[in-house]
């Protein structure tokens, strides 16, 4: 790059006139100014560069509108002070310029009017200021009752003025004055908590904060705060020259940060404001901009990537130092002595420490045996920092012979074996590059994220976050939520191949190909290197390959058809493989994104397991024949008590009146509900509406009873839409005297409304709409989220036929929007197509839904044109939405 590109408009050059002119002028000049900037960035400039020169740049304006405006105060005891992150002359292209205008003593009026003057002007010319004008006792006296503002001021810097005045506000400020290095450690600790719980206490977040969130420039500069408070230093490279830093580790830092300094840089250009969230959107811009291709992984994935390790960087080497201040500040007691814990560590106050400088060097295997031990001592909160260097710096002895070293594997299966605290080692092993290390698949995956709205975290992250669900299954933590879970996991028989199931399910993303049968070679070569038995890496390569199967049957088929639990029931084997695969799929679903997991899902996978069970008690050879399960609904829910009222003569009466999938598909107690509902309903009240509360899983169970017609479907659909009801689950059934009855099952969102006097007006609405027979109501006008704007999806449609031939399925997959379903009921009502049953499902900004159906005689869909034809039709109809 010419050096005529890289220099700075420099103000001090101008002409005496200009500088003294007008804010147009001024505004021109700062204009220029950022516009060259960018193209510097463009070009391919340092991040460093770009904030350096821009603070130099404003600099200079505020120097330039100050010789304009504050002529009149030459003589006056003042000073223009940059404070905060001006201050340490770190100037992103739209960050906030804050200044502090400091007097000697209270400033006379026009001292005052000069100084409004100034500001206007710097208003005026274009530069958003954040502005205080103090005195030092002033500047004292907050900064003693106030983190924030003593923080601000140790950043201070002098633009122009009284030297002596910024002397004396340093002096003020002094830890001996204030704010001990003690006190502001502690306080700015407490600061960190509350910003890491506000981003969800993980720098693996889908559109992560650059700078206040865990990982970000704002842990550096708190290590920046502390160690000038602690230490009297000022920049991270005087950390490395008090040697509290490797080498190594400081290149590691300046090399994260100037990633995010970059990113930063990025997202201010693009948007022309202060933006520090990499929203989706602005990820896949820089991405492209940085010259990230796709390949096997999406450009913006393998910028992510390299984010969250940089992220995980800071996070990490910024515990390191903090703990170091912390010993610095507060020394352990004489009388507190180090306590002995075999011949390579020790332990003081509650931190695990190596006895030798060389002892990882001496001993390798020492490298799994700290996190070992860490993990069975509960007295033990963590690994001390001079501990954690030595691991990470010798990373590079975790090879071959490392991992086929006996000792090794032993306490790795050991560490997997022990009841508690395993994933709290795992994470551990996971922060210090030892897990990665140890199981290169794993290390593969580290930072590997999912550009989409379903996964929330990134793979390492989600598998860690299964360990968890599955640890607190076992301890019994949420035993109220998942009591069946809870006792299923406590009994299990050696649950660490569970666990090994779980870190390595989701190993293979991120290569191409599919993740569940590369993760199965991965976790063979895994037990085979651990000498596990041939049938426990039967068990665990299985629940590896079939890890979605659950979720899959559960979610998208119709559970409660015999044939598709015996299909089911073939895959699973038997009760061990059932056992494993149903607590490995609920931890899953709950590592998998905070929002996706419900009581409704609960339900599901609990049904599905209670029939496999069921079945594989009855024997694979032996299937239950429909005759036999109407037989048994019958008699269940003839002794329901809301049946007890009816003489059985009435019941069969009615019954009489319905096919046999009435009393396949549902419970007794369902049964018993329509039964007492259609039988004391008179006919006057047809179309009927009603609804009943307390339904499995935390769900609304609306039914719908009117004289059958082609545009039911489509009414009913647009009515609950209109409601914001959000249908999870609907079947139709016919009654033999032309009607048509609908059972549906809505997922209220959290804090809707379900009172009974809500819920009968809902139902009376809904009545009402039904009863006016005109054309269906248009459904509601919603605009997308942000978010989900950013997922285009394509509709598609696909079909296939039951093993039976009764129906064909039809599986639709599309941007989730509100009114799909309604558009799906008119476009079935266009081609004249009958539905039977519906399952929707969302996954994240995904709709995938899964709708069974038969033409007017009852028939199967077999027809590749009219298959196509209700597909274009959909396509059209969402494309209209």
């Amino acid at each position: 790059m010419p050096r005529s590109a890289r220099r700075l408009i420099s103000i001090a050059k101008l002409p005496k006139s200009t500088v003294e002119s007008d804010a147009i002028t001024l505004r021109r000049v700062l204009d220029a100014g950022r516009h060259q900037l960018k193209e510097q960035h463009t070009a391919g400039a340092s991040a460093q560069a770009i904030v350096n020169r821009h603070a130099r740049m404003i600099d200079q304006l505020i120097t330039s509108a100050g010789e304009s405006t504050l002529g009149a105060l030459h003589h006056a005891h003042f000073a223009i002070i940059a404070v905060g992150g001006y201050g340490r002359a770190e100037l992103h292209p739209q960050s906030d310029i804050d200044l502090l205008v400091l007097f000697g003593a209270r400033p006379t009026v026009a001292a005052q009017e000069a100084t409004g003057q100034f500001v206007r002007l710097l208003w005026d010319i274009g530069l958003e200021i954040g502005h205080s004008v103090r005195t030092v006792e002033q500047c004292r006296e907050q900064a003693m009752e106030d983190l924030t503002v003593i923080t601000s001021l140790m950043e201070a810097r002098l633009l122009f003025g009284d030297k002596q005045l910024l002397h004396s506000l340093s002096d003020a400020i002094q830890p001996v004055q204030m704010w001990s290095a003690s006190e502001f450690l502690v306080a700015k600790r407490a600061e960190q908590s509350t910003r890491y719980h506000r981003y969800g206490d993980t720098a693996y977040n889908l559109e992560p904060h650059l700078k206040e969130g865990p990982g970000g420039l704002r842990d550096l500069h708190m290590i920046a705060w502390i160690s000038q408070r602690t230490l009297g230093t000022s920049t991270i490279r005087d950390l490395s020259i008090a040697s509290l830093l490797s080498h190594a580790e400081y290149r590691s830092l300046i090399r994260a940060r100037n990633l995010l300094w970059r990113m930063r840089n990025a997202l201010h250009f693009n948007t022309g404001r202060r933006e520090d969230r990499l929203l989706f959107q602005h990820q896949r811009e820089i991405a492209t901009a940085f010259g990230y291709k796709d390949t096997r992984s999406l450009a913006v994935e393998k910028l992510m990537k390299r984010y969250y390790r940089a992220a995980r960087d800071i996070q990490l080497l910024s515990e390191l130092l903090l703990q170091h201040f912390d010993e610095i500040i507060r020394p352990s007691s004489p009388a507190k002595q180090w306590k002995a814990i075999n011949r390579r560590f020790r332990s003081r106050e509650g931190l695990i420490e190596m006895r030798r400088a060389d002892v990882f060097t001496r001993h390798p295997f020492a490298l799994l045996e700290v996190f070992y031990l860490f993990q069975n001592d509960d007295t033990l909160t963590a690994i001390g920092a001079h501990t954690v260097r030595q691991i990470r710096s010798n990373l590079r002895l975790i090879g071959d012979d490392f991992r086929l070293d006996i000792r090794c594997r032993t306490l790795f299966v050991e560490i997997l074996r022990a009841p508690t605290r395993t994933t709290r080692a795992l994470k551990l092993m996971n922060e210090y590059g030892v897990l990665g290390a140890y199981i290169p698949a794993f290390g593969r995956i580290v930072g590997q994220m999912q550009h989409d709205l379903f996964h929330h975290y990134t793979v390492d992250t989600h598998l860690l976050f299964v360990l968890e669900k599955l640890r607190r299954l076992r301890t019994g933590d949420i035993y109220p939520d998942h009591p069946h879970a809870v006792t299923l996991m406590q009994g299990l028989y050696k649950p660490h191949r569970l666990l090994i199931a779980g870190l390595f399910h989701d190993i293979g993303k991120g290569r191409g190909g599919n993740h569940s049968e590369l993760g199965e070679k991965d976790v063979r070569r895994f037990c085979s290197r651990h000498d596990m038995s041939d049938a426990d890496t039967e068990l665990i390569a299985w629940l590896v390959l079939n890890h979605l199967a659950m979720s899959w049957t559960a979610q998208k088929e119709d559970i409660s058809d015999t044939e598709v639990v015996e299909r089911f029931s073939v895959l699973v084997k038997d009760q061990t493989h059932l056992d494993n695969l149903y607590l490995l799929t609920i931890a899953d679903m709950m590592g998998t994104n905070p929002y996706v997991w419900n009581d409704w899902k609960s339900q599901l996978l609990l049904d599905l397991y209670l029939a496999t069970s069921r079945t594989l008690r009855r024997g694979l050879s032996n299937p239950e024949l429909m005759s036999e399960v109407v037989l048994i609904r019958k008699n269940e829910a003839l002794q329901q008590p809301t049946l007890q009222a009816y003489s059985k003569e009435v019941i069969t009466t009615f019954w009489e009146q319905v096919d046999q999938d009435y009393f396949v598909r549902y419970t007794a107690d369902t049964i018993a509900w329509l039964t007492e509902t259609l039988i004391s309903a008179p006919l006057s009240e047809l179309p009927l509406v009603t609804v009943r509360d307390r339904y499995e899983g935390g769900a609304l169970q609306y039914l719908v009873c009117a004289s059958a017609s082609d545009t039911l479907f489509s009414q009913i659909t647009a009515t609950f839409d209109r409601h914001h009801m959000n249908i999870v689950d609907a079947r139709v059934h016919s009654i033999r005297s032309g009607l048509a009855l609908y059972l549906i099952v809505v997922l209220p969102a959290s804090g809707d409304e379900r009172s009974s006097a809500f819920l009968n007006l809902q139902t009376r609405d809904i009545r009402r709409h039904l009863l006016e027979r005109k054309r269906a109501p248009q459904p509601r006008s919603v605009t997308l989220p942000r978010t989900v704007k950013q997922f285009p999806i394509e509709p598609l449609v696909t079909f296939t036929t039951t093993p039976t031939d009764s129906n064909t399925i039809m599986e639709l997959t599309a941007q989730d929007h509100p009114g799909l379903l309604h558009q799906v009921a008119k476009a079935l009502l266009e081609n004249k197509v009958l539905l039977t049953a519906a399952k929707v499902s969302t996954v994240g900004e995904r709709a995938e839904d899964v709708f069974y159906l038969t033409d007017r005689d009852g028939l199967a869909i077999n027809n590749p044109d009219i298959q196509k034809r209700i597909a274009d039709t959909i396509a059209v109809n969402l494309s209209a939405m």
